[in-house]
């Protein structure tokens, strides 16, 4: 099955957490894998890395901002996530995205899904740039990719072109709300969810 989501979008931080907590209580690990499929909220955001509070801040202002990424949080700890938007660091998602495609397109759904979760946590928990090629090669090491092929992958531009053609034609589909999840027998889930909600529909499917 398949969940469009940014690796910038701390909802699909928790969103894929409960789907893997739904998987492991429904105990059907070796039946069901989950591909990512790329979107990007912001498709032209900066490639020069910054705080994510100050963007924050600017979108929403101060308090608004300090509101809502302190629910955030405590919404993360209830359900066993670490955010520490203190540290995380806001850059165009594209280069991870691609490294994600790289995963997937050489070495299978589990092994994106790993690293997938290596990168929700080193941008929200660990204040990783995730445009930066060394930190990228570093976290696809540490989920078993060869660190040379993909030092090599992210200095080319392979995987561009068709990362940017599957978010393009997501949003032509309308997807318009991360993460979405399409399971086997159509249905969809969209958005803010639960464990149960997507163990419900993992069990239909």
């Amino acid at each position: 099955m398949d969940v469009y989501d940014d690796i910038a979008c701390p909802w699909c931080r928790l969103g894929t957490h409960q789907f893997h907590r739904a998987v492991a209580a429904a105990g059907a690990e070796p039946d069901v894998e989950l591909v990512h499929r790329p979107y990007q909220l912001v498709p032209d955001a900066p490639e020069e890395p910054r705080p994510l509070m100050d963007t924050v801040v600017e979108m929403f202002g101060p308090e608004q901002a300090a509101a809502m990424l302190a629910e955030m949080t405590r919404i993360g700890a209830d359900e066993g996530i670490e955010y520490r938007f203190d540290r995380a660091i806001a850059v165009n998602t594209l280069t991870a995205h691609r490294l994600r495609w790289f995963a997937l397109h050489e070495h299978g759904a589990r092994a994106q899904a790993a690293l997938a979760t290596a990168l929700f946590d080193a941008y929200f928990r660990d204040g990783v740039n995730v445009a930066d090629h060394t930190r990228l090669t570093e976290l696809a090491e540490r989920v078993g990719l060869d660190s040379g092929r993909v030092r090599d992958f992210l200095a080319s531009d392979e995987g561009t072109a068709e990362v940017r053609e599957q978010v393009a034609a997501a949003r032509r589909e309308g997807v318009a709300t991360v993460p979405r999840f399409v399971f086997g027998n159509g249905e969809l889930i969209v958005g803010v969810t639960s464990t149960e909600a997507l163990g419900d529909a993992l069990r239909k499917a």
